[in-house]
């Protein structure tokens, strides 16, 4: 794990030098278990990762917290503070106090006007800038973790689909509730959600599940993932989203679903290296535009995924970054009818020079119960 690790601090300070930063703070949130294989408490007492482009790092946490810290080597020097010290003071020490800090967007703001007065001659940038390119693109050991939690949600999924997993007569929350427990015993090491949306509840694409009862005639969307950690420490998430009709859709249901899935295929297919996630947006839209549904399709197509569950690259109009060999993102189009239905499909998918690589395989046609 060690060397996949140096590697990445290794790329963070080529980075650093081309955008002449002095100095990467970063605190809670995922670049720092990227780098380290650490994932700090989101707590009032400062942990903050020093690097200082041609200096060592030093990982500075509150002393209760030093023996969850893994040993790696020689890739940083934890420097602990005692509930009495001033931690503040501890960073600023190790930094070049006039000159370009990176500082990881995440920050807790007391901490980021905190470390600004101690800093007062220093000049400030986000850390997004530096890590988010890297993290953007996955290198293979990533790809098959993503593989792997994507395959563990896919056996939910199929049971979903065949009517393992009761729905009728149950909540949602307690659908959510299965769905979880099956997350975890799937070898996730967290349940990220469980969005479980019956009926004119789908509508609603965040909906959270509540005391709703799941009756016969429902269309029953579920959308579910979680973080798996794999052998660099560093937890990669899944996310996948299947609908299941309980009983023969309505006309309209099917009619929409069919739309939705043709344009959700079509997206996958467009998802290569060298199209702009822009374009990508537009093969799942235009479709679903052209059969009347525009107006109900109003959330980007999809958004990157790895460490986090959603991060660059963002598949949506006006982004004309070009997608690359690695880039790992959903694609979930989705077509939501105000107090009527709601639905949406949704499979991770990895650009590469072979084609589109979908982590999610489980059926995608409407599941009919």
């Amino acid at each position: 794990m060690t060397g996949v690790l140096d590697e990445r601090m290794r790329r963070v300070r080529g980075q650093m030098r081309e955008l002449d930063v002095d100095t990467l703070l970063l605190s809670v949130g995922p670049d720092l278990p990227y780098l380290t294989g650490y994932e700090a408490m989101p707590l009032e007492r400062l942990t903050m990762l020093v690097v200082p482009v041609d200096a060592g790092a030093k990982l500075v946490v509150p002393e209760l917290e030093a023996a969850r810290v893994p040993a790696q080597g020689d890739l940083f020097e934890v420097v602990t503070w005692s509930e009495t010290a001033d931690p503040i003071s501890l960073v600023a020490e190790a930094v070049r106090t006039d000159g370009r800090v990176a500082i990881g967007d995440r920050t807790w703001a007391r901490f980021v006007l905190a470390l600004q007065a101690a800093m007062p001659a220093a000049t400030w940038m986000s850390a997004v800038q530096i890590v988010g390119p890297l993290r953007a693109v996955k290198d293979t050991a990533e790809v098959e973790m993503l593989r792997k939690a994507g395959a563990a949600v896919d056996r939910i999924a199929a049971r979903l689909q065949s009517g393992e997993i009761e729905l009728v007569g149950r909540t949602e929350a307690e659908v959510s509730a299965e769905l979880a427990r099956q997350i975890l015993a799937e070898g996730h090491h967290k349940v990220n959600f469980a969005i479980v949306a019956a009926g004119a509840n789908a509508a609603s694409p965040h909906h959270e599940p509540g005391g709703t009862r799941i009756t016969p005639g429902d269309l029953v969307l579920c959308d579910f993932g979680g973080t798996m950690v794999g052998a660099d420490g560093v937890g990669y998430c899944s996310d996948i989203t299947r609908c299941v009709s309980l009983g023969e859709p309505a006309p309209e249901v099917r009619q929409a679903y069919d739309v939705l899935e043709v344009a959700q295929a079509s997206a996958v297919d467009a998802a290569r290296v060298g199209a702009a996630c822009e374009s990508v947006d537009a093969a799942a839209r235009s479709l679903i535009t052209d059969a009347g549904y525009g107006p109900y399709f109003m959330h980007r197509t999809g958004h990157g995924i790895g460490v986090e569950e959603h991060e660059d690259p963002y598949i949506v109009e006006g982004n004309t970054t070009l997608l690359v060999s690695g880039h790992a993102f959903s694609i979930e189009p989705g077509i939501y009818v105000p107090d009527r239905f709601g639905m949406r499909l949704e499979d991770i998918v990895v650009a590469d020079e072979d084609g589109p690589d979908p982590m999610n395989r489980a059926a995608h046609g409407l599941a009919v119960l």
